[in-house]
């Protein structure tokens, strides 16, 4: 029976790497992970070495032209899927790159050993696989030290313990064409015997290690989801109550809208990190919300919030720079809540927003004498332009920043307080410069 390579038990074996091939294949068209594309086209090629005696009956010579040709390829496919299954960009940084030139070598050998056929004959290709078969043995020992001492997961060890049976029974097979005898063949067993138990071993545990990680990804995806539905049952608790606040509602109907942008491209963990944000934010608003007014350090705290929100949704991000001036004790300095808010959203989505490479927000608060300053300069296309551009009224544009200007006006009782808008573009720069002024406390 096992020296009989049509017999069931080696039927079974090639038929089930080649079913475990086909269900890999799927999975990869299904999330176009190429951990499953490498190991699906392992399988593959592992399918076309087990086959060869019955194709033999079909195509004469063909072991000759293929069989040390498609064990490069394959080898070349099974690092090219550790490195994925490992991680080893992240994990083994250092030894990745050659991690990445074994498997380059071995895809130029898979040719060069057809080309080695035609030109010398099988036995040359003999001769030359006896040389690089032990090297391949050497590295893959090698590389299972490695993996033991820099990747402490279970799934590392069972990936090394599953290549060692595959590498352990390979040499055992590839006894025979090192001593030039049939050393099974006394013993009634089949050469391939040994190779055959070795991948379908190795299929076993490989198959076992990526249902793990199918597992854990649907748990951590499940996980995320639930997390999404819970953030997004408190955004419709604080829905009716953020109407209230003075943010502006255009923020509001943005934000979630973003929020809708990331469930329906299913990037649920951005959608996630973008609720968290906006829900902190939301609450700060309101707890201030409660007071007519707020310092200066807690106006900065939450503008920072607000900012974030606004460089998850503009394309590319922008830099936000906060410059204040040394010594300068912001607590004592008493202003309406979110009274820069507005003028930052202006300068993102009416200065910056519009310009192509590198976008800048700059805000510096300053003392000088009994005046404090707040200046936000912005390298946007500037105010002159924008107000071109916009055909929609400016003053339902800039409602905002009227009605904050407003609310400083009346806090201060119109005393010494100053909002200057221009444009400093040149033609060179472009941008705006927004500068307010009232008494210091």
């Amino acid at each position: 029976m096992l020296l009989d390579i049509h017999s069931e038990i080696y039927s079974w074996i090639r038929g089930g790497v080649f079913v475990l091939f086909l269900y890999h294949l799927i999975i990869y068209f299904q999330n176009k992970d190429k951990l499953y594309l490498f190991y699906s086209l392992y399988l593959l090629t592992m399918t076309v070495y087990l086959s060869q005696p019955l194709i033999n009956k079909f195509i004469p010579n063909y072991s000759e032209y293929i069989n040390f040709s498609i064990q490069f390829l394959a080898y070349g496919l099974y690092i090219s899927f550790a490195r994925y299954l490992l991680d080893s960009r992240a994990n083994l940084l250092e030894w990745d790159r050659y991690f990445e030139f074994v498997t380059k070598v071995l895809f130029f050998l898979a040719p060069i050993f057809v080309l080695i056929q035609i030109l010398l004959g099988y036995q040359f290709q003999v001769k030359a696989f006896m040389v690089i078969a032990p090297l391949i043995s050497i590295f893959g020992l090698f590389c299972f030290y490695i993996i033991i001492t820099k990747i402490h997961d279970s799934s590392a060890k069972y990936f090394v313990i599953a290549t060692l049976f595959y590498l352990v029974f390979a040499n055992i097979t590839f006894l025979e064409l090192f001593t030039g005898e049939s050393v099974f063949l006394n013993v009634g067993v089949e050469s391939l015997f040994f190779i055959y138990q070795g991948v379908a071993i190795q299929s076993i545990i490989l198959s076992i290690i990526i249902g793990s990680i199918i597992k854990k990804i649907e748990q951590k995806s499940k996980n995320a989801e639930i997390r999404l539905a819970v953030k997004l049952k408190e955004m419709e608790e604080l829905k009716m109550t953020v109407l209230q606040s003075q943010m502006n509602p255009h923020f509001l109907f943005n934000s979630l809208n973003s929020i809708n942008n990331f469930v329906i491209k299913s990037d649920v963990e951005k959608a996630s990190d973008y609720i968290t944000k906006f829900s902190r934010l939301i609450r700060v608003i309101l707890n201030s919300s409660m007071s007519p007014t707020s310092t200066l350090a807690e106006e900065l705290g939450i503008l920072s919030l607000y900012v974030k929100l606004e460089q998850m949704r503009v394309s590319g991000g922008f830099e936000y720079i906060v410059n204040v001036e040394d010594n300068l004790n912001l607590e004592p300095i008493k202003v309406p809540p979110l009274f820069l808010q507005p003028f930052i959203e202006n300068a993102i989505w009416h200065g910056i927003m519009k310009k192509e490479g590198e976008k800048t927000i700059e805000l510096t608060i300053k003392r000088e004498g009994d005046t404090v300053f707040c200046i936000i300069v912005d390298n946007g296309i500037g105010i002159n332009k924008a107000k071109e551009l916009d055909h929609m009224s400016q003053k339902r544009k800039f409602f905002g920043a009227k009605a904050t200007e407003n609310r400083i006006r009346i806090l201060y009782k119109n005393k010494d307080v100053h909002i200057e808008t221009k444009d400093i573009s040149s033609s060179t720069t472009s941008g705006t410069q927004v500068s307010i002024s009232f008494p210091f406390n």
